[in-house]
């Protein structure tokens, strides 16, 4: 038994002893919850009842790597600004591309951003870089200082050293870094900037939080959208509240759905009366289209080799889906021909996360549905993937009164602040649902050993 497994195992037996069977402990922990604003609409952030462990050799290895696949996005960042043929495999739209072309004022490509990586016992792989922020950091923080002090973990931490991996602090310093980079003097104002659900005019809970901790930090801060916004005199605005610098929580192809390149944010970012975090340009790195040409020899043959073993290693072979001919472990196939001869080891991915468009696990459709997929990823941005199994873990989950088991997908992001890995968070997912009221974070802890 690994010290992971040997961990969970000594987790579920403490809370299976006569002294949990009251579930007082359970009712405590969403009392805390719901004290620290985690049970937004009266549903916890948290679905289960036990935090996520990572053990301290799979934590650094996985920093290592993200560090170095980070350093190698950056480099394929660099060489598509200089090449338009290589900046269009990235199936970017043109307003994409105009906005990815103004400089933000600070050399990073993404100052937040995180990896979505399937960490299994000896090995991890990263199937997708985002940039919109690391998901939930406010939300991460606060769970993990509530279980940290349960009384179920106290018990686990009388035989193994747990560390908490937090990000708030590192990403508000990364912000004010790139904004003293940008060469702004001004004490800075902070603006969150968020899409909201129609007919909800309440910020969302987690970038509430987030405001509430640059707030306390010293820093004005106000979530607010798109539409509040206006831009006069040098300024951008939300009515009175003057904003230095924009932290932008929607997606660029979002944005640009609802709103032209005349939006009073564009035209502050293209001024450079502010600072954007993430800057447009960052949009780059979140394409699914980025891991095509990260493991595509003939682009990367000339970096540095902790990088290419860190692709290698770490990356799932990826090809934007079009009628032509690739390679594949050194053979030269027919792309369309080779996804149809191999859906069992294979996913189609809509090439932006925030499309309407569905993804396609091979393994888990039959031959006539497969080849309907292929036609839609033809027509539409879509990559193909090498398949990866996702990770699962059995979870206790507390509900109506009740402790049961459950399976829960997990999904461990390394996140990371001007290339850098500081923290890690946790999705949960019931695993075999495509909906459930169960999916939501789980706090990470890193385990360092035995006490």
């Amino acid at each position: 038994m690994t010290l992971q497994e040997d961990a969970v195992a000594r987790y579920h037996k403490i809370i299976d002893t006569p002294a949990y069977q009251d579930q007082a402990w359970a009712k405590a922990l969403h009392e805390k919850m719901a004290a620290r604003n985690l049970v937004p609409g009266g549903r916890p952030v948290c679905p289960v009842m036990r935090p996520h462990f990572i053990t301290r050799r799979q934590y650094d290895a996985m920093v290592k790597a993200a560090e170095s696949l980070y350093s190698a996005i950056d480099r394929i960042r660099a060489m598509t600004v200089q090449n338009p043929a290589l900046l269009s495999r990235m199936e970017m739209l043109p307003a994409e591309k105009m906005l990815a072309a103004v400089d933000p004022g600070y050399p990073h490509l993404a100052v937040t951003s995180m990896l979505d990586t399937q960490v299994h016992n000896g090995s991890f792989q990263f199937v997708h870089a985002a940039t919109e922020g690391p998901v939930s950091s406010a939300y991460s923080d606060a769970l993990s200082a509530v279980f940290f002090d349960s009384q179920p973990i106290k018990d686990l931490r009388k035989k193994y050293k747990l560390s908490q991996v937090t990000s708030m602090k590192r990403l508000l310093h990364a912000l004010l870094a790139a904004y003293k980079v940008s060469g702004k003097k001004k004490f800075p104002r902070f603006a969150i900037v968020e899409f909201r659900p129609p007919f909800k005019n309440a910020p969302s809970p987690d970038n509430m939080l987030m405001a509430e901790f640059f707030r306390q930090a010293g820093y004005p801060t106000e979530v607010v959208t798109p539409d509040q916004l206006e831009y006069r005199n040098g300024v951008l605005s939300r009515g009175d509240f003057g904003i230095e610098i924009v932290y932008r929580r929607v997606s660029a192809q979002e944005f640009l759905v609802r709103f032209d390149l005349t939006h009073p944010l564009v035209r502050a970012y293209r001024d450079g009366a502010i600072c954007m975090v993430n800057s447009f340009r960052s949009e780059i790195m979140q394409k699914k289209a980025m891991f095509s040409l990260l493991t595509d020899d003939t682009i990367i043959s000339s970096f540095p080799a902790a990088e290419k073993k860190a692709i290698r290693e770490h990356i799932p072979w990826t090809r934007v889906v079009a009628q032509a001919k690739t390679s594949h472990n050194g053979d030269n196939v027919d792309l369309p021909e080779y996804i149809l001869s191999n859906r069992e080891n294979l996913v189609l991915r809509p090439n932006d996360e925030g499309t309407d468009l569905h993804s396609f696990r091979g393994w888990e459709t039959e031959s006539a549905a497969w080849e309907r997929a292929l036609k839609t990823a033809l027509r539409s941005p879509y990559v193909v993937q090498q398949r990866v199994d996702p990770v699962r873990w059995q979870f206790p989950v507390y509900q109506f009164g009740r402790m049961d088991m459950k399976e829960m997908q997990v999904d461990v992001h390394p996140q990371m602040f001007l290339g850098k890995v500081e923290g890690c968070g946790t999705l949960v997912s019931e695993a075999g649902s495509t909906f459930s009221t169960l999916n939501g974070i789980a706090p990470t802890f890193v385990l360092e050993g035995s006490a």
